[in-house]
């Protein structure tokens, strides 16, 4: 039987769990068990479990369903519990270095107290894990150093404590059949409440946890009747203490009325519908309970108890407002955030008091720089299933030529575009809009992103100096953050990342990226099409050439790849479609002048149809890998400098560790890799696979309409279409050709078809897969029962099949 058992509930905290279980798995007291409490099998979680549970025994995952709520999985932890003790942590708390072991020496030291109250620390979301505990915070200091009663410490009552702060006796907790309450305020059916039914208690003085505080706030500020829960939890806690002295109830009706206050005079908790039936049963618990001889406290609190003890809620209201009158004008003084000139802020502001189009959608893609990307997909779709909507995409001037016919624009900064965004409901962007934007009650603000982060980005950039100089302000980046209402997530990889690296309380939408549609839809002659568009020569192998922005680099850095002999490497007939970063078009033009054999595509405004074009895909750090992989097309990985880039830039995953193909770290190298055909053979479609199944689980073609019916129609959830998996989809075929594989023809043959199965051989099921990589002695799951679409197989691999489709959208 271990000493400690450590119940982890995991829901909504995926991103942030790997560093909880390490925190406690790396405790220098080995004596313990770990019980992560999972929403299911196929919970965000478990993928974070997989890897650690295998090397780790002391990992025992339990499930509770999410519907069940935080009580009901804390109480599922705890009856699967074994150690001596019990401690509770949230699945993005840490434990500090060494605080086990010193609970153990505590313990050891008081003789097994029923309840050990411990030290934690509050620390901002941003805090990274220290390997050092801080200074100490004790939880009590008035409390003695040996153990004691709690009537000896009465102001002690455990109401301020939350669950994660007490190491308990697990057959002290039995015997008194102690649990967590269903519904919210559950941390109140807990600590106080153990603190009641104890006879000995003993104090640490040292921080054992680190509760990291969420950026969108504690769940209890938001509105709703359900802190009508606050009265049944402190109803309990009274009726427990109902014998007691008065000298030990009085403190904990005191800071239980604290709680009831703070929350009857805050408009954001409770619906204007119940806050008067909230005021009067609180009025009523105040009088039954209210222990001889208590005296309120002084001041606006002290009016406060004044006022509900005589049932007074109009006058208490009057109080509420005054108080709430005064904040605004408080808040009034700080001056509005600078617009381009005073006659602009002075017409946006007078804007926003114009009433909300209901109709009406503005896009905008990479700042503006055209009709691209996922919002120009999502706009496309939006015509054909919400025509009923006005989209207007916001580009800046020299975009406006390169417009597709009848969509219409705004240029950013003018009257019109000012108009657009004040009085828009939807709001649909892959970067940011300005930060002098305000974000109206009753509007949907939508960002969808634009690409899979390999490199970090948001709030990860923080410890990578060179980056956050030319990031900015974070503090502005997260009041971006905070207009979001949805956050459109390619990949599990992509949420757990963005989750963590742009904290808020929008909703993230798992459903791929609308951009990535057309490599599922797009026909044979769409590609021929946009190669003839291009300059390719028929007949040709096309290999699509893409490095990335280095921010350690001046300029254009190709890592020393000549496009030249890139294409000479390629074959006789092949040539190179060089996109350089947008921040670097004019290189590509000076390098696609000097050969035919290189064609400058970095201006092309559609990078999927480039990808379309192209037959080979060589890149370094770029995530266009990712989308590429949906084609199920040959990769090549050229890393030649990417401990440099790791050090400047950072990066979320070890790419080498799981590449899309073959890896060249010189030049010299990549341009053998190319002649041989290492990019053909059966190993490489192997990488491949298992890359596409990690990275493109929900791109199956159906991402706009998802993402239109879900944000623009308001369609549930469960009315979307459902995923259609990997196995089952046929990307759009490629136009040449692959090159011979070393090993053969056969190996040519079994390439082609090893990339259409998963990374395991076997379909993934219809639904919201998996997050993470699949391992590879992973059980075949079951086919869909009906596929969503009327392809549900892939063709052989020879056929290139002309379906009836709608035309390619960029």
């Amino acid at each position: 039987m271990p000493r400690f058992s450590v119940v982890i509930p995991t829901h909504g905290t995926a991103h942030r769990l790997a560093d909880a279980l390490d925190s406690v798995l790396a405790q220098s007291c080995p004596d313990l068990e770990v019980i992560p409490v999972l929403d299911g099998p196929d919970a965000p979680a478990a993928d974070v479990l997989a890897g650690r549970r295998g090397r780790d025994p002391r990992i025992r995952p339990v499930t509770s369903p999410p519907a069940a709520g935080l009580g009901a999985a804390r109480n599922t932890g705890l009856d699967a519990a074994r150690g001596d003790y019990v401690l509770l942590l949230d699945g993005d708390d840490t434990l500090t270095a060494g605080a086990l072991a010193a609970v153990a020496a505590r313990l050891a030291a008081t003789g097994d107290p029923d309840v050990l109250v411990l030290g934690h620390e509050r620390v901002p979301w941003w805090t990274p894990a220290r390997p050092a505990p801080p200074g100490p915070r004790p939880p009590e200091p008035s409390a003695p150093d040996r153990p004691f009663h709690p009537a000896e410490v009465p102001h002690l009552t455990g109401v301020r404590l939350p669950a994660w702060s007490a190491a308990c006796r697990r057959g002290f907790l039995t015997a008194h059949r102690l649990a967590f309450a269903d519904g919210w305020y559950t941390d109140l059916s807990w600590t106080p409440a153990a603190l009641l039914a104890a006879d000995r208690v003993a104090v640490l003085r040292r921080t054992v946890v680190e509760h990291r505080v969420r950026r969108q706030g504690s769940r209890l500020n938001e509105p709703g009747p359900h802190h009508l829960d606050l009265l049944d939890r402190a109803e309990e806690l009274l009726r427990r203490a109902a014998g007691l002295p008065a000298a030990r109830r009085g403190p904990l009706f005191a800071d239980l009325f604290a709680l009831v206050l703070r929350t009857a005079a805050d408009p954001r908790r409770l619906p204007a519908a119940d806050r008067r039936a909230f005021f009067r049963r609180a009025a009523r618990l105040y009088r039954r309970h209210r222990p001889a001889g208590f005296r309120p406290p002084g001041g606006s609190l002290g009016a406060q108890h004044r006022l509900l003890a005589s049932g007074r809620h109009t006058a208490f209201r009057l109080l509420r407002a005054a108080r709430r009158a005064a904040g605004r004008a408080r808040a009034s003084a700080v001056p509005p955030r600078p617009l381009r000139g005073l006659r602009t802020r002075l017409y946006y502001r007078r804007a926003l008091r114009r009433p909300l189009d209901p109709h009406l959608a503005v896009y905008c893609a990479y700042w503006g720089r055209g009709y691209a990307c996922n919002p120009a997909a999502i706009h496309a779709k939006a015509r054909e299933l919400a025509p009923h909507l006005r989209g207007v995409f916001l580009v800046e001037p020299e975009a406006v030529p390169t417009l597709p016919p009848g969509v219409e624009h705004a240029v950013i900064g003018t009257r019109a575009y000012w108009d657009l965004l004040a009085r828009a409901t939807y709001l649909v962007s892959n970067a940011n809009f300005a930060d002098a934007v305000v974000k109206r009650p009753g509007t949907v603000h939508l960002q969808t992103q634009h690409g899979t982060p390999l490199k970090r980005m948001g709030l990860d950039q923080a410890a990578h100096p060179v980056v956050a100089a030319a990031t900015g302000s974070f503090t502005r980046l997260l009041a971006r953050v905070s207009r979001w209402d949805f956050n459109l997530s390619s990949n599990p990889h992509s949420t757990e990342t963005w989750e963590r690296v742009f904290p808020g309380g929008h909703e993230t939408l798992e459903y791929g990226y609308p951009r990535n549609d057309v490599y599922c839809t797009a026909t044979a002659r769409d590609v021929a099409r946009i190669r003839r568009e291009l300059g390719v020569p028929e007949g040709a192998t096309a290999v699509l050439h893409a490095p990335t922005h280095r921010d350690h680099a001046e300029g254009f850095d190709a890592a020393g790849v000549d496009p030249v002999r890139l294409a000479e490497a390629a074959g006789g007939n092949a040539v190179v479609l060089l996109r350089a970063h947008y921040f670097h078009d004019r290189a590509g033009r000076e390098r696609a002048a000097a050969s035919p054999r290189v064609i400058d595509v970095t201006s092309h405004r559609s990078a999927e149809e480039v990808c379309l074009a192209a037959d080979v895909l060589v890149t370094d750090y770029s995530s266009i890998m990712f989308d590429y992989a949906n084609l199920d097309r040959p990769i090549v990985v050229h890393a030649p400098d990417l401990d440099v880039y790791r050090a400047v830039r950072g990066t979320t995953f070890d790419l080498l560790a799981a590449p899309p193909g073959p890896v060249s770290r010189t030049a010299d190298e990549l341009y053998r890799l190319l002649a041989e055909g290492a990019h053909a053979t059966e190993e490489s479609a192997r990488l491949r696979a298992a890359f596409r199944h990690r990275f493109c689980p929900w791109d199956d073609g159906r991402a706009a309409e998802r993402v239109v019916r879900r944000v623009l129609l308001g369609e549930p959830p469960e009315a979307l279409p459902p995923v259609l998996p990997p196995a089952a989809r046929t990307p759009a075929p490629s136009a040449a050709p692959p090159a011979p594989p070393a090993g053969g023809s056969a190996g040519r043959r079994a390439a082609p078809e090893a990339a259409r199965a998963g990374a395991d051989g076997a379909p993934a099921p219809v639904g919201p897969p998996r997050r993470g990589p699949v391992p590879d002695d992973a059980p075949p799951a079951p086919a869909p029962a009906a596929a969503p679409s009327a392809r549900t197989a892939a063709p052989p691999p020879t056929a290139a099949p002309d379906r009836a489709t709608a035309p390619v959208r960029s």
